[in-house]
């Protein structure tokens, strides 16, 4: 890869690949780092010199001095949760004044969203699809009905308080009789009033302002959250999120065209898991997949919850490679692996005494399918802290040329731990 190119950085599994310390790295080249969708339900950490910081909303290039960071229309935004992150920079001492900026036409999460969120996955039961309850869902419901609430809205009391009136009136099942604090829209709208200048300093057209920054010629990484395998139109529906986490998004999201991007970054961890519900072909419940999860400290950013784990899903990479155009892979998480005798690799599925090789259309059938495994030895030294791809392990280097050769793509990076310094740039 080329400097100065302009990249889309996406997830190829279920998230928690890994995307935040791959997009702080290549931050470091780009001039503006601009997040496209997805809300307070994603969790990016970073690493710096043993600190860790935990970012939800906020593009995780802002830890690099100097950097603008965007974020888009696409993205539903909490913004108690928001301005909860901005006091965590100033109290790191990270300086975001006039380099943080936000799609003035960005939808906002509000205490209600989350409430209906709760509501709404509690009465599916058994069928819950495992929602964060952060109210993503039910803040793109509004954006998609077009009744949502936007940060320009913040600027004119009168305009909202008559759409916080109107989500009482459209939404009286969950507000009638609640003694759901949440509920409290008098309250709601007196809390955001108190936003209005944090919010001037911020707000922006986005899409003219990347567009600006396109014609000076400035380099621009373009970051998603979640995985594909959540994207609404093209995961585990309706085992998905509630935005598209796929390349795609970006287009939308950011409102830029097609010519802005010079190529796909798609982040693939070493192994797979997945937090939630929804179908897992390559699941491990068993002490293989408890040993994952325990050195690959398995455990989500913003819930804490524990992930599901298992081996590493060749089939749902490729359908992930396609429907982004992924150019290059950067792996994460590599070290995990180290010291594990055997090192399996799903290369197909069995449905009804059939092999498919691709992700079925009818994406129910995944809760049915059976993995075909192709087995490799491991490797008993360590990953850790690695720096050049030749100091790898045979059997590591191997395991990785499999992965692209199938993949029919690049390696960009290579992750042999958390921090920034434990890192292969192989085309970078």
């Amino acid at each position: 890869m080329n400097m100065g190119k302009n990249r889309i950085i996406v997830g190829c599994q279920w998230g928690d690949e890994g995307k935040g310390k791959i997009v702080d790295l290549l931050a470091a080249d780009a001039d503006i780092i601009a997040r496209f969708q997805g809300g307070a339900n994603a969790g990016h950490t970073i690493i710096v010199e043993d600190k860790k910081y935990v970012l939800h909303l906020i593009p995780s290039g802002i830890i690099h001095p100097g950097k603008i960071c965007v974020i888009g229309n696409g993205v539903v935004l909490d913004p108690f949760g928001f301005k909860e992150e901005l006091d965590f920079l100033t109290e790191q001492g990270i300086d975001y004044k006039g380099r943080l900026f936000i799609s003035s036409a960005a939808n906002l999460v509000l205490p209600y969203h989350k409430m209906i969120d709760a509501v709404e996955e509690n009465s599916r039961g058994t069928s819950s699809i495992g929602t964060t309850k952060r109210g993503i869902g039910p803040a793109y419901v509004d954006k998609v009905a077009r009744h949502g609430i936007r940060i320009a809205d913040i600027f004119s009391p009168d305009r909202l308080k008559k759409r916080l009136e109107y989500q009482k009136e459209i939404k009286a099942k969950y507000f009638t009789g609640s003694t759901d604090e949440r509920a409290d829209l008098e309250r709601t709208f007196n809390d955001l009033m108190a936003m209005p200048d944090l919010f001037k300093e911020l707000a922006v057209d986005a899409s003219l302002l990347l567009h600006n920054a396109y014609k000076e010629d400035k380099t621009i990484l373009f970051e998603g959250a979640q995985g594909s395998m959540l994207d609404v139109d093209l995961g585990t529906y309706p085992f998905a999120t509630s935005s598209n986490t796929t390349s795609g998004g970006a287009f939308t999201g950011l409102g830029i065209g097609p010519r802005m991007v010079d190529e796909v970054v798609g982040i693939v961890k070493a192994y797979t898991t997945r937090v939630g519900a929804g179908p897992f072909p390559t699941e491990l419940i068993d002490e293989a997949g408890e040993e994952l999860r325990r050195k690959g400290d398995e455990f989500g950013a913003t819930t804490g919850r524990p992930r599901r784990c298992g081996w590493l899903d060749l089939v749902q990479l490729r359908h992930a490679v396609r429907i982004n155009g992924v150019d290059s892979v950067a792996i994460t998480k590599l070290d995990v692996l180290d010291g594990i005798e055997e090192i399996k690799v799903c290369v197909g599925y069995e449905l009804n005494g059939e092999t498919m090789q691709e992700v079925p259309l009818d994406l129910a059938e995944l809760n049915h399918v059976k993995p075909i495994y192709k087995t490799f030895p491991g490797w008993h030294d360590e990953t850790t802290g690695k720096v050049k791809f030749e100091e790898l392990p045979e059997n590591a280097q191997i395991y990785l040329n499999y992965i692209v050769e199938d993949l029919d793509v690049k390696i960009c990076i290579i992750s042999t731990g958390a921090k920034r310094t434990e890192t292969i740039k192989v085309l970078v």
